[in-house]
C-alpha cells in the first residue's frame, strides 16, 4: 500500500472482528510513526498500549464514570466552547450521518446513549493506544503529537489495521492514569482504538465528506 492509498482508506473505524493483533504488529507500526517529525527532534510523543485484561478493566471503569455522570474532566479543550459556522454545520452532518449509518433515529435517546458509551468500550477493538505528552512542552509540540499520531494510523493500514482516534477515552484522564500507572506530569491528549475491521457492519461503510481542494487553498505565484 503507497502513501495516498493509506491517506484515502483510512477512515474512523467504529466496528472490529474478533481477533487478535499481535504485540509485534503493533510493534512495528510504532517503529514506522517514531520517524514522524518534530520540533528539533524533540519526539514528545508516549504511548501505552493496552490489550487483554487490562483492556477490559480500563473499559470498565470508564463505562462507570460515564454511567454514573460523572462530569468529563479532559486535560484539555478540544471543542470551542461557542460552535461557529462552517464547522458547526460540519459537525452536525457528521453526527447525522453517523446516527444513520448506525440506524439511530433522532429522537432515539437510549441508543443514541448506547453509541456514546460504545466509545468507552473501543468499539470492540482488541487494542487500545494511549498518547500522552509532558505538559511542560509548548503549543508546538502538541503539532509534532498529531503527526506522529496520524503517521501511527496511516502505519496500521500496512497491516491491514483500521483504527479509530478517540478524543472521548481521554474525558477522564485521571482514571486512565491512575489505573496505568502514568505520572499527573502526563497529558493525556486521546486514545486510538486499533484492530481488524469488521467489514461487513454497516458503520464502516460510513464515511465523512471532505471539501475540495480550492475551498480552503490559496495559491500564490
Amino acid at each position: 500500500m503507497n502513501a495516498i492509498e493509506a491517506l484515502e482508506s483510512r477512515i474512523s473505524t467504529r466496528a472490529y472482528r474478533d481477533k487478535p493483533v499481535a504485540r509485534e504488529t503493533v510493534r512495528k507500526i510504532l517503529d514506522a510513526a517514531r520517524w514522524a517529525p518534530s520540533g528539533v527532534n524533540t519526539q514528545p510523543w508516549q504511548v501505552a498500549v493496552v490489550q487483554g485484561d487490562m483492556l477490559r478493566q480500563l473499559s470498565e471503569a470508564l463505562l462507570q464514570l460515564a454511567t454514573e455522570g460523572t462530569k468529563p474532566n479532559p486535560d484539555y479543550d478540544y471543542y470551542p466552547g461557542k460552535w461557529i459556522d462552517p464547522y458547526k454545520k460540519r459537525r452536525f452532518q457528521c453526527g447525522m450521518d453517523l446516527y444513520k449509518a448506525l440506524e439511530i433515529g433522532r429522537d432515539d435517546k437510549e441508543k443514541r446513549l448506547e453509541a456514546a458509551l460504545n466509545n468507552y468500550r473501543f468499539f470492540g477493538a482488541p487494542v487500545s493506544l494511549f498518547f500522552f505528552m509532558d505538559k511542560h512542552m509548548g503549543k508546538g509540540s502538541w503539532l509534532d503529537m498529531g503527526m506522529f499520531i496520524q503517521s501511527v494510523m496511516l502505519a496500521a493500514r500496512e497491516y491491514g489495521l483500521g483504527s479509530c482516534p478517540q478524543a472521548s477515552t481521554a474525558d477522564y484522564p485521571d482514571a486512565v492514569r491512575e489505573k496505568l500507572g502514568i505520572s499527573a506530569e502526563n497529558l493525556l491528549l486521546c486514545g486510538m482504538a486499533l484492530g481488524y475491521p469488521d467489514e461487513s457492519h454497516p458503520v464502516n461503510r460510513y464515511r465523512t465528506a471532505r471539501e475540495a481542494v480550492d475551498t480552503f487553498t490559496r495559491w500564490y505565484e
